[in-house]
């Protein structure tokens, strides 16, 4: 797996003969030019030429989304429930895709199955998009033989997780919206509207408030700085995405301080355990062993602060102790969450336990983003109203001044 994550992919431009003979061209996405080649042969094209793109000036393909890998993990859950070849089924999905990216993935993971690999491996060449998890489940799956039922287990644990990513999404999005759109208002108040007033005041003669003068102030401070505030603003952003991206220890700080933010961080904590309780119940419900289990748990988590807990927890489970102690000595779990899973353990049936308090927790996070929305929509109008309302205000005073005196 570590391997494989090392791995970079290109486009590459191809041209070649089918087994009619007749002449056809495309676009494949691979790590080599031998790679491409090979999947050629493999589906009965004889290449005459591959290049490489450029990235500058080669076709720019569609990402690939997780709800795209969601997708493709449910339409082979279904193919293979009813009764279609595992390659085949590949075949049809990848062939059938309207992404041409995840198209020419998934036709890459026939071919390496072709090529005499199991699913899992094939799978795991692309980790970018399936994660030890997923890699895991495939595998037990097939040594089982229950890999249909299992692809329906991890169909189903992708269309959860997507639904309360977009959830916490929507709760983080809408906020942070308004405040982009209050800042861009507020800027094009003072760098274009203010002046026009600031030239129609000159010719009072008379002293202006101190509300006007200080909007003035601001005004003239835009103006004569706006690539500073721009650069502060954009400089900000920029240092904080790097600092997330290669600090574990500002990773850590940042996580802690979402989790303490009122209504956001009860939406990011709640849908951080139902996460947990979903990953955990998919992952033991198809066998695979609790400490084991625990690894890819730990890595779903979304969050830092869950993240490292749960691997202490995993580290505790071998040495043991039962799931339900951990929970408890981390503090982080809620009271229902560690009861429920005290019963499961009890009563055998922790996968089922798990999945109860995943299902009410994503149904809290739900019920949160709408209250979050409800309880925004006034507030944003509010802010927004103060912001554009004080600036209009502030350049009319001086005009009602003006009136009172005539």
């Amino acid at each position: 797996m570590a391997d494989a994550a090392a791995v970079k992919e290109y486009t590459f431009r191809w041209e070649g003969t089918d087994r009619k003979g007749n002449r056809i061209k495309g676009d494949r996405i691979g790590p080599s030019e031998h790679f491409i080649r090979l999947q050629l042969r493999r589906d009965g094209i004889n290449p005459i030429f591959v290049r490489k793109q450029s990235s500058l000036f080669g076709k720019r393909k569609k990402k690939i989304a997780s709800s795209d890998i969601a997708i493709f993990m449910r339409q082979m859950a279904t193919m293979m429930a009813a009764g279609v070849p595992l390659v085949q089924s590949l075949e049809i999905v990848g062939r059938g895709h309207e992404n041409p990216s995840l198209g020419e993935m998934i036709m890459a993971i026939k071919v390496n199955i072709e090529s005499g690999h199991s699913f899992a491996e094939s799978l795991g060449k692309f980790p970018l998009y399936f994660d030890d998890l997923v890699v895991n489940l495939v595998e037990a799956g097939e040594k089982s033989g229950t890999l249909e039922a299992l692809l329906d287990k991890i169909a189903t644990y992708k269309e959860k997780t997507e639904a309360i990513k977009k959830k916490v999404k929507k709760a983080l999005t809408y906020p942070a919206a308004v405040v982009v759109v209050a800042f861009i208002v507020t800027g094009i108040l003072l760098y274009f509207v203010v002046p026009q007033f600031q030239s129609l005041f000159q010719g009072f003669g008379a002293d202006l408030p101190a509300f006007t003068l200080m909007v003035i102030g601001l005004s003239n401070f835009v103006q004569s700085y706006w690539w500073m505030i721009l650069g502060v603003v954009g400089g900000g952003f920029y240092a904080l995405f790097e600092a997330k991206r290669r600090s574990a220890k500002f990773r850590r700080l940042l996580d802690r301080l979402l989790l303490k933010i009122p209504v956001v961080g009860d939406i990011l904590y709640k849908s951080a355990v139902a996460r947990f309780a979903r990953t955990l119940s998919t992952m033991f419900a198809a066998g695979v062993p609790l400490v084991e289990a625990m690894e890819s748990v730990g890595k779903a988590a979304g969050n830092i602060v869950f993240t490292e807990a749960i691997l202490r927890m995993k580290d505790q489970v071998a040495t043991g102790q039962q799931l339900n102690f951990t929970m408890q000595q981390s503090s982080l779990f809620p009271n229902m969450a560690t009861q429920m899973v005290q019963i499961g353990e009890e009563s055998g049936s922790l996968d089922a336990m798990c999945a109860k308090v995943a299902d009410f927790y994503e149904a809290e996070v739900d019920a949160l983003v709408d209250a979050l929305s409800s309880l925004l929509e006034p507030m944003i109008m509010a802010t927004l109203g103060v912001l554009v309302g004080g600036l209009v205000i502030a350049m009319y005073l001086p005009i009602f001044k003006l009136g009172q005196a005539i």
